[in-house]
């Protein structure tokens, strides 16, 4: 990562023409009082400033790299070169712009001193006072020192802000991934829920099929038109959610991803609607006549009371599933879902994901999910399986929103 002194202009050479320029008119200025004198008193000190001079020129360019070498060295020069005043000039900002005080005061210090010997060697038809040299250097000194603090400064904070939108875009970014992964997860809950329960439908119509030899033609009919109907509806769905997760950005820009969701009152439909595809369903709704559940909490028992159906319709089609809902505000929800095994075939396969994504829901709402094995009471050596959640009636302070 850059640094506020490494952060440099990437620019071309020729877009740093006007420096050089600047600096070469520095020092044209610079030597232009005492060329005629070093001419005519002295041609090879004219001679020896225009060389270092260009010398000069030439180190300047490598001030960013060692710029508190380069500086010191071009005021070394001082002496010799008036020619070199602008290079030296040109590196004592570029120092500055860094703003280490250690190397800004001595660079400044030297400045002052070679140019105080400066005066002292050149030859010059006009002597001014030394005190009026050396107030001329240090305001000029303090001057270019000045312009290279507040370059530093401007540059630093063109830096932090650069870092700020930096640091923004990818925040901005990771909450977008994330929030496309959350939504893909949501979906693939519901979708799980959704298409396991309507499956199992099916694979109940048609299992009935395999075995039933006095149906009518038009009974026949009537089951095959369930399976279709079923199907289609899961085909629907399943089309709806491969949509989304093809969609790169998780957002299709065609609304909400799914339809409403369904709520404790859609249960009392499910139960009547697993009824009539032949499951035995005992049904004790114990908060029928109690105040109304939250939608989002009646949310959560619906999708496990759907898990219990779809899961009782796999592994146990022949037994009859009794399913509580109880509780009151006070004391939370309880759903307790039981069915012996051992009645019937297993048509469908599990991989047993139902139940961990029921737990990570049970969860988020601030409650819990168990699911265990029990020996029945009223035949000797049978299993019943039994699911059983608790819910508080409302969120918790600082519980997560609800997965659907």
């Amino acid at each position: 990562m850059d640094t506020p002194d490494d952060y440099q202009p990437r620019l071309r050479w020729y877009s740093q023409l006007w420096r050089y320029v600047l600096a070469l008119a520095l020092g044209l200025l610079v030597w232009g009082p005492v060329m005629d004198a070093q001419l005519d008193r002295n041609p090879l000190l004219f001679w020896a400033d225009l060389v270092v001079g260009l010398l000069a020129f030439v180190l300047v360019w490598f001030r960013r790299r060692w710029p508190f070498t380069i500086a010191v060295v071009t005021i070394l020069m001082a002496p010799i070169s008036s020619l070199s005043a602008g290079p030296a000039a040109l590196a004592t900002v570029s120092l500055a712009t860094r703003r280490r005080w250690w190397q800004v005061i001595t660079v400044g210090a030297l400045n002052v001193v070679f140019s105080l010997v400066y005066y002292a060697v050149q030859p010059s038809d006009q002597a001014d006072p030394w005190w009026v040299n050396l107030s001329v250097t240090v305001a000029v000194v303090l001057a270019i020192t000045a312009w290279g603090m507040y370059i530093g400064s401007r540059r630093e904070l063109i830096w932090t802000l650069r870092q700020r939108a930096e640091t923004a875009e990818a925040e901005r970014d990771l909450r977008a991934t994330q929030a496309r992964t959350n939504e893909r997860a949501r979906i693939a809950r519901e979708m799980h829920d959704v298409l396991a329960h309507r499956i199992s439908q099916i694979s109940m119509h048609a299992g009935a099929l395999t075995y039933r030899e006095d149906l009518s033609a038009d009974e026949m009919r009537s089951s095959v038109a369930v399976i279709q109907a079923k199907a289609h509806e899961a085909l629907t769905d399943l089309r709806e959610v491969l949509g989304v997760l093809r969609d790169v950005d998780g957002f299709n820009g065609t609304g909400p991803l799914t339809g409403p969701q369904p709520t404790y009152g859609d249960l009392g439909a499910l139960v009547a609607d697993a009824r009539a595809a032949g499951a035995a369903i005992e049904y004790d709704d114990g908060l029928a006549d109690g105040e109304p559940l939250p939608d989002a909490v009646g949310r959560t028992v619906y999708r496990i009371v759907q898990e219990g159906i779809t899961n009782a319709g796999k592994h146990a089609p022949a037994a009859t599933l009794r399913i509580r809902v109880s509780g009151s505000p006070a004391d939370g929800v309880d759903v307790v879902l039981r069915n012996a095994l051992g009645f019937g075939p297993t048509r469908t396969p599990g991989a047993g994901l139902g139940l961990v994504g029921l737990t990570e829901r049970a969860e988020l709402r601030g409650g819990t999910l168990e699911h265990r094995f029990e020996h029945a009471t009223d035949r000797a050596g049978a299993e019943v399986f039994v699911l059983q959640a608790w819910l508080p009636w409302a969120a918790e302070p600082g519980q997560g929103e609800d997965p659907s």
